[in-house]
């Protein structure tokens, strides 16, 4: 009995979707349950698992194509055993090439390279577009030198460099190529909600610096104690979720949104924590943020970061933010404008933690600071209440006891 492979039903928001690969292939045995290809959406990677087991008779359509809910990917016989020689081990190269992303795989055969010469950084091995050019940049890099043999009757450099250096002539140049490949599905979504958002709000963003001093012991003091008690590393990003909350029930503008001509005043307090992926930047959302414990925080931001990561996370996770997080110091910004994650109204950007000498009680100091920046929609957000805001969020942070006392 055969039966059909078809798109799973996509979220209400999500039109269609992109078939980013296949794994299986004709002629392979399938389990019950056992992915079968990935389907790349707006925001995440869904899995389309085989209903049932048997063989996977025949794949309808090909990798790159967009296809939307209820159409037929594939058909399986249902019960079936795949026969022995009828799907041929594929060759190296094959196998590699079966791991390529579509990018990946149009900058490979443009390059004409092989796709085996190519270490993935993605599940299972999984080799992207970003993997492909880091690889051509290292080979530009470092190309193949052949010794070179001084010409008859002339003795070599005495400093060992190359002749043409050596006599003062330039080096050929390298090939310069172009190369252009199409924005993934989730880079245009996020290209599209950024313009967007700096079309149709009024953006402003004000600074403050914070004094983590008293953060950094507390989780000097605590972080042994803490992992060992709840599993999770104690971070920055619990205490800064934290100060957000109490910030938000003081000034609930910065919590709020627009929708025409009216403000939505959002009555709960679900904060976006953005993560750096390989697809891209999502933000996975903390339910009721102000009700979590430090604990709470931790372990959900590290177990939604893994998911991003992989691809596993769900839709919903991602959707529903009435504030947002982003932390560009990881990666070293000492200062930066983030812009908001429409439709929200706010978003806080953490920076880079460095020493600086700074005056405290009439006294040169050295404390470690972190510039923090408020990017805000102006149209319903004074500068009054965005700087109040971060002054709230800076006492919290300076005085943790603020935030167990909710002063």
């Amino acid at each position: 009995m055969t039966i059909e492979v078809r798109v799973p039903q996509l979220p209400e928001s999500v039109a269609d979707a992109t078939l980013v690969s296949w794994r299986k292939k004709p002629g392979d045995a399938v389990a019950r349950d056992e992915n079968l290809v990935d389907l790349e959406t707006d925001k995440v990677v869904l899995e389309v698992p085989a209903p049932v087991a048997g063989v996977l008779k025949e794949i309808k359509l090909s990798d790159g194509t967009t296809v939307t809910s209820g159409q037929v990917l594939a058909v399986i016989e249902e019960g079936a055993t795949a026969v022995p020689g009828a799907s041929a081990a594929p060759a190296s190269g094959s196998s590699a090439a079966a791991k390529l992303s579509p990018a990946a795989k149009r900058v490979v055969e443009e390059n004409k390279l092989d796709p085996s010469a190519v270490l993935g950084s993605g599940r299972d091995g999984r080799v992207s577009k970003s993997d492909v050019v880091n690889y051509l940049s290292a080979k530009d890099a470092t190309p193949p030198q052949p010794k070179a043999q001084p010409p008859a009757g002339k003795a070599p450099s005495p400093t060992g460099a190359p002749a043409h250096v050596a006599a003062g002539i330039p080096a050929a140049r390298g090939a310069r190529a172009d190369q252009r490949v199409p924005m993934t599905r989730l880079r245009a979504r996020i290209a599209e909600r950024l313009v967007q958002a700096q079309a149709t709000q009024a953006l402003l963003t004000s600074f403050n610096e914070v004094d983590l001093k008293a953060v950094n012991e507390l989780r000097s003091r605590y972080k042994e104690q803490f992992e060992k008690q709840y599993g999770a590393k104690l971070g920055y990003m619990s205490f800064f979720t934290k100060a957000c909350a109490l910030a938000l029930k003081k000034f609930p503008s910065v919590n709020a949104s627009v929708d025409g001509n009216d403000i939505v005043y959002h009555e709960y307090f679900d904060v976006g924590v953005a993560v750096s992926t390989e697809r891209g930047l999502i933000v996975p959302v903390l339910r009721d943020a102000d009700q979590m414990s430090f604990a709470d925080i931790e372990k959900s931001i590290a177990n939604s970061a893994g998911r991003a990561r992989a691809g596993t996370i769900t839709m919903e996770e991602l959707t529903g933010g009435t504030f947002t997080i982003t932390n560009g110091g990881t990666f070293g910004s000492l200062l930066s404008t983030p812009i908001v994650n429409s439709p929200q109204s706010a978003i806080l950007g953490m920076h880079k933690i460095q020493d600086r000498a700074v005056v405290v009680d009439g006294e040169v100091v050295v404390r470690p600071m972190m510039y923090i920046a408020l990017t805000y929609d102006h149209r319903i957000i004074d500068g009054r209440e965005a700087v109040q805001f971060l002054v709230t969020v800076k006492q919290c942070l300076e005085d943790p006891a603020r935030m167990v006392l909710g002063l």
